[in-house]
């Protein structure tokens, strides 16, 4: 019991020098001056610190113009670079050229003092000739279209434009269209070689191979089938159940549904160009007249 009480003797005076150096920590103090240390250089380098951002902020603009791009469906054809020196980005022009690719219209457009500006925007059915008049568009320098496989030199990106005459070509091409559910009635054609939809079919054994002329009303279009536009016209002659009241035009001419046109072309009877076009008788070569 006596050894057991030296011992602990022993333990205790060889623990207070420990735990006096332990208390003795200036914690508070070092904390104070970690804080200190770190604010320091943070206040000293702020100037130098704004001057590095000014470039990225500068960077960023352009990596964001490109992200719009890209999320807006430009990705197609991205290849373009900083966008170009702002011009008129309002231009208002005539088309002197245009087409069509990868989910856009482009146009080339002569503006008032004869220079030529190419846009890009949603596509549109587009002419040369059209007037188009756009606002707030986005320059582009060096952009490459993979689509077309082309660069531009410059370019805008811009909304839909307005047309010139739009509203009065819509307006006019509505009312030549039937409204649903009415009966169509169209005036026969005048002149020699004149007849009906009716008559061409109550006559093409005679008519086979001669030349025929007919006013009805477009009903349906099929563009681009073994390169013709294949027009359906009807007249509010014929039969329905007969299938005596569409007659088929064969031509490289353009029209549209609801149009009323006047068609010249050879009658052919009988007619069987495989794959199911097959008709009792049908207008080739047709040219139209609206």
């Amino acid at each position: 019991m006596k050894r057991y009480s030296t011992m602990m003797s022993v333990l205790v005076t060889l623990a207070l020098p420990v735990a006096g150096s332990c208390a003795d920590i200036p914690k508070a103090p070092e904390k104070a001056d970690t804080k200190v240390e770190a604010v320091a250089p943070k206040a000293a380098d702020a100037k130098a610190d704004a001057a590095a951002k000014a470039p990225e902020k500068a960077e960023s603009k352009v990596e964001a113009i490109k992200k719009s791009m890209s999320t807006s469906g430009h990705s197609m054809m991205m290849g373009g670079t900083a966008p170009a020196a702002a011009g008129d980005t309002n231009p208002v022009g005539k088309v002197i050229e245009t087409m069509a690719s990868g989910g856009y219209t482009y146009a080339n457009l002569e503006v008032a003092d004869g220079t030529k500006t190419w846009v890009a925007y949603p596509v549109l059915e587009t002419r040369v000739g059209d007037t188009l008049s756009f606002k707030g568009c986005m320059p582009m320098g060096k952009f490459q279209s993979k689509t077309l496989n082309r660069t531009f030199d410059s370019i805008l990106f811009c909304n839909a434009p307005e047309v010139k005459g739009a509203a009065a070509k819509s307006a006019a091409k509505e009312a030549k269209k039937a409204t649903p559910g009415e009966k169509i009635k169209v005036e026969k054609a005048t002149g020699a070689n004149a007849y009906t939809v009716e008559e061409i079919f109550a006559k093409s054994g005679s008519l086979n191979g001669k030349q025929v002329v007919v006013r009805g009303q477009v009903v349906k279009v099929a563009s681009g089938i073994m390169n013709k536009n294949w027009l359906h016209l009807q007249d509010g002659t014929g039969n329905d159940k007969k299938k005596t009241n569409d007659l088929v035009v064969t031509t490289t001419d353009n029209a549209e549904e609801g149009d009323v046109i006047t068609v010249s072309g050879t009658l052919a009877k009988d007619k069987d160009f495989g794959g199911g076009y097959k008709y009792t008788a049908i207008i080739e070569k047709g040219s139209v007249k609206k």
